[in-house]
């Protein structure tokens, strides 16, 4: 085992996350990508590409807002606009930064109206600051952009192209601190796990277990609780992708995936579960789906590729689907850093024709699926990965090599109730001997 587990707090007597290092090694490497690209200076409207070039962040509030962007020309630093008030709080606040965050307000998602002119007050700053350097005539590299600011960029004489996949190429390769973080946040997990596994049995709600859940990564300093998914029973297959109020009931399959974040960095974590017993068949489903996923995870190593990891998982046909596309996100894998998805992307659908060499310090996740031959329950198990110099290493560590049973072990006069059963017991020899001796006595007769 390679990788520490450190506590949240910095002290003076060890070496832990060196977040000076995380700020100057991220902003270099996008840096070099852009010196090495056509573009003259690179905009950035999606708050993870923002956190990753600025190293600021204002709260998870303001993620889907598109209302924070930076500037990084070439060969020079970046420049943040922001709220105006957290622009100063960045000024006190953030040496690497000081004057170049400024106040700075664009659409808000189109509640700024047209006559407002905040779209042309964007471009204008853009271009002001691409003139005085001398790039105006370059081309401007965007991520994601609200469609009256493209324009307004455009009748300032701008030519846009696409950064999306710059900062994508940068990301993909994470720094050692980056992978401290990504280790840390799934331990966080792994702790909300082990306090769902003791919590769970019949009468509690899928909405429930995503509050327990919630509080004990808060409560840990997770920042940011994306999502729980929480699915039991009959929603188990197909997967709906959403949690829901359903209750849990004696021998529910029932999975989660744990997506949050801490200091930015993600998790995307499934585990399956069965409330009190697992019948044979979701055992069998937990079984090959275990198997599917154990496959991908033993090739990976540096020089492998995600061609080589999405041959061995199943084809779509195999589990229930007319096509890739359909089953897309069932057999999966993943990048993972500052947001849920990243590169490399390992799917049947794309990586068998377009496919990534994989190398160290990739770090994603494989997720698998299986439907039970019951027609209800089904499967779900995730680990994520961080590609070494030599293999790889697992860093979500709940156990999960076997269907685990959460929930009161019951007991009968017998002792206790057997963990693999039916919800419907098959018949005694007893009480086909009683229906029988009834027929004859009565003169009834019964239907096999």
């Amino acid at each position: 085992m390679a990788l520490k587990t450190y506590g949240p707090m910095a002290v003076d007597w060890e070496q832990r996350i060196d977040f000076d290092r995380l700020r100057r090694e991220r902003l270099a490497r996008i840096k070099s990508l852009l010196a090495k690209s056509e573009m003259g200076a690179l905009l950035c409207f999606d708050m993870n590409n923002v956190r990753y070039i600025t190293a600021t962040h204002i709260g998870t509030w303001a993620q889907d807002k598109n209302s924070r962007f930076t500037l990084l020309p070439q060969n020079d630093e970046p420049i943040l606009w922001d709220f105006g008030s957290a622009a100063k709080h960045h000024q006190l606040n953030c040496p690497w930064l000081g004057e170049r965050s400024r106040a700075g307000i664009p659409l808000l998602r189109g509640a700024m109206s047209p006559e407002m002119g905040r779209a042309e007050n964007v471009a204008r700053k853009i271009r002001v600051e691409m003139e005085m350097r001398g790039l105006h005539k370059e081309p401007l590299g965007v991520d994601i952009i609200e469609p009256p600011i493209l324009f307004a960029l455009q009748k300032e004489g701008i030519t846009i192209v696409d950064g999306q996949q710059l900062m994508s190429d940068a990301r993909v390769i994470k720094t050692k601190d980056e992978i401290s973080l990504l280790n840390h946040s799934a331990m966080m997990v792994d702790a909300a796990y082990d306090e769902l596994y003791r919590a769970m049995k019949p009468g509690m709600s899928e909405n429930q277990a995503v509050g327990l859940v919630s509080k004990v990564l808060y409560d840990l300093g997770s920042e940011y609780v994306e999502a729980v998914n929480a699915i039991s029973g009959e929603r188990c297959n197909p997967h709906p992708h959403v949690f829901s109020d359903r209750v849990l009931r004696p021998g529910d399959p029932v999975y989660y995936d744990v997506l949050q974040s801490y200091m930015g960095y993600r998790t995307c974590y499934y585990r399956t579960f069965t409330i009190g017993y697992a019948s044979r068949a979701m055992i069998d489903a937990y079984k090959r789906c275990r198997e599917y996923l154990d496959a991908a995870i033993e090739l990976i190593r540096p020089g492998r590729t995600t061609a080589q990891v999405a041959s061995v998982w199943p084809k779509a046909q195999e589990f229930g689907f007319p096509d890739e596309e359909a089953a897309f996100a069932l057999q999966f894998g993943h990048g993972i850093g500052l947001a849920i998805w990243e590169k490399p992307v390992i799917s049947r659908l794309v990586s068998l024709d377009h496919h990534y060499e994989l190398k160290p310090g990739m770090v994603f996740a494989l997720e698998t699926f299986w439907p039970s031959t019951d027609g209800w329950s089904a499967a779900r198990i995730e680990e994520e990965i961080v590609v070494t110099e030599t293999g790889h290493e697992v860093i979500t560590r709940f156990p999960a090599e076997n269907l685990m049973v959460a929930g009161a072990h019951y007991h009968t006069v017998g002792g206790p109730l057997p963990t693999i059963r039916e919800n419907e017991a098959p018949p005694s020899e007893r009480v086909i001997e009683m229906i029988e001796a009834s027929a004859k006595t009565e003169g009834v007769g019964v239907r096999s």
